[in-house]
């Protein structure tokens, strides 16, 4: 196919106004004009002609180079591929029509070689809309997806073409959500400081009322509080983000996946740790937490059951508390899949939250569904619970809402899962107990059974884990009396020679010093039901650590 350079400037005739063209004078020095290049293109289905044009090249090097470059481009689809030959001319069109740079070759060759679509503009966003609206699996996943690509990935790559995606764009991107984590930081804490300062003015006077208005105003103007962006979050917009990107290369739409080969910071589980003595004070005096996931020990277990017992949903709280199951199961368990008399239930669906609303939906995982054996304690509290229910429904009558759930509402309707975070949160500030999550007594029921000798894989199974490393590295705290127990224990294995005056002289001494520390240490902090020391009676601790006498069994 023809193709051909020429020169040309756009001088007119000053008496006509018409361009003079090769007719111009001045042509003949290389400096006047500007190059251009034409190039035939294969003929249209209807045998029409079309061709490649450009015009203002300062040098016929520059020209030259374009039009071996079209060439070149042309070259890359074999003599028998019409398809390829077809796909190159109309991507030749849409760069000359677009007047955009021409495509390189060996990118170009790679597309072509891999069925990609030359033309494709495609961005990230556009892609990342498609590939959400196309997703199938559980509601609660999608959301997640939804608001990552939401909140991040669009806003931050969403203009980028998709085959133009890097991993270095993936890179910028992390390190600016980390940055941001100070800013939302500053903010929250602008904004809080805020709220305590509304707090403090009195409600009553004239300028009071300005001032409460005023602030009011400056709190309206400042961003709500919002979650800093964590290094497990920071993974879980990267799995999203592989995910889509997958699903691209699947359709051939790219061969890369930058999203899989960003280096990251690893987003770790946080270590559960029990709530100490030590570790009570230090909350107590900073209003810091140790951990984000705090064990409470079996006295506390036991004195808020004991406060809760004359709860409506003290059946629940046990459960949790003693068999570990999510907020989701406890709520979504059903009465056709508890088996009192045999002392035991089956986890068959959960209750799952999508913004505000809640649908039911199948165990977290396959391991989720399980049958999970129950104490004494815990068949008698499910039992005097559906009694209870009974009365309830009688009491309602027609306007009783018939679920067959085990924990409902007042008239039977299904239990909001965040309404019994709530709950739970209310009932253990009503005795000053430290701060957990609901969850946490998920990790408090793992605990309990480590210490009462079940081992990880009788665990995994109670809890429903799929792994059994999650179970070891996450839910099981050792509780300072056990630790305590296998110190003593593996202390002892050693024999050492007979102790010394001197040595038993030194321990004297030490103990002496640490019961004046205790004493100092009550006088300053004072006793409150949210400490009760190892030997505080209560109603659930002997409950853990003894098998039930006959009676229990008949009950």
């Amino acid at each position: 196919m023809k193709g051909s350079t020429h020169r040309r400037c756009y001088c007119r005739d000053p008496k006509t106004g018409k361009p003079l063209g090769k007719k111009c004078p001045r042509l003949s020095s290389r400096k006047h004009g500007s190059y251009s290049i034409r190039q035939e293109l294969p003929p249209r289905e209807d045998g029409t002609r079309r061709s490649f044009s450009r015009a203002g090249y300062e040098t016929l090097k520059a020209a030259q180079a374009d039009l071996d470059h079209i060439r070149a481009l042309l070259g890359l689809a074999d003599a028998d591929d019409p398809e390829g030959l077809a796909q190159i001319v109309e991507l030749l069109e849409k760069v000359g029509d677009e007047k955009a740079p021409l495509p390189n070759v060996e990118e170009t060759r790679r597309r072509l070689s891999h069925g990609l679509d030359l033309t494709s503009r495609l961005t990230v966003g556009d892609w990342l809309d498609m590939w959400l609206a196309g997703k199938k699996g559980r509601q609660s996943a999608i959301s997640r997806d939804e608001g990552n690509i939401r909140l991040h990935l669009k806003p931050r790559i969403g203009h980028i073409r998709l085959d133009r995606l890097r991993v270095s764009h993936l890179s910028e991107m992390f390190e600016a959500i980390a940055e941001a984590n100070v800013e939302i930081s500053e903010g929250n804490a602008a904004r809080r400081m805020a709220v305590e300062d509304l707090a403090q003015i009195p409600w009553k006077g004239r300028e009071h009322r300005a001032r409460r208005k005023v602030l009011k105003a400056a709190i309206d103007e400042m961003e709500p509080f919002r979650r800093v962006v964590t290094p497990a979050t920071r993974q879980r917009i990267r799995s999203t983000l592989r995910a889509a990107l997958n699903a691209a290369i699947a359709q051939q739409l790219i061969t890369f996946n930058p999203a899989a080969h960003v280096e990251l910071e690893a987003g770790k589980r946080p270590k559960a740790l029990v709530w100490t003595e030590e570790r009570i004070l230090h909350w107590k005096r900073t209003g810091e937490k140790p951990s984000p996931v705090m064990v409470w020990t079996p006295e506390h277990t036991g004195l808020f059951l004991d406060h809760v017992e004359q709860d409506r949903l003290y059946a629940l709280w046990h459960l949790i508390a003693f068999r570990g199951l999510r907020r989701g199961e406890a709520c979504g368990q059903r009465w056709t899949d508890a088996h009192l008399d045999d002392g035991r239930i089956t986890v068959a669906k959960q209750l799952v939250v999508d913004g505000w609303e809640v649908y039911e939906d199948d165990p977290k995982t396959d391991a989720g569904a399980r049958t999970i054996a129950l104490d004494t304690d815990t068949v008698r509290a499910l039992k005097r619970h559906r009694v209870q229910q009974d009365k309830d429904r009688a009491k309602w009558g027609s306007a009783w809402v018939e679920t067959g759930r085990v924990f409902t509402r007042e008239n039977g309707e299904l239990l909001h899962p965040a309404n019994v975070t709530r709950r739970f949160i209310e009932l253990y500030e009503e005795i000053g107990l430290p701060p957990i999550r609901l969850h946490d007594l998920r990790h408090g029921a793992a605990t309990l059974a480590h210490a009462a000798g079940a081992d990880l894989k009788d665990i995994q199974e109670m809890l429903g884990h799929s792994s059994i490393a999650i179970t070891a590295d996450t839910y099981t705290s050792l509780l300072p009396e056990t630790d305590r127990a296998i110190a003593e224990a593996a202390a002892r294995l050693v024999p050492r020679a007979r102790r010394t005056e001197q040595a038993a002289d030194n321990d004297a001494d030490l103990e002496a010093d640490e019961e004046s520390g205790a004493e100092a240490m009550t006088d300053g902090a004072g006793e409150s039901a949210a400490e009760p020391g190892p030997g505080a009676p209560s109603a659930h601790a002997p409950r853990t650590q003894t098998a039930p006498d006959e009676e229990s069994e008949a009950a």
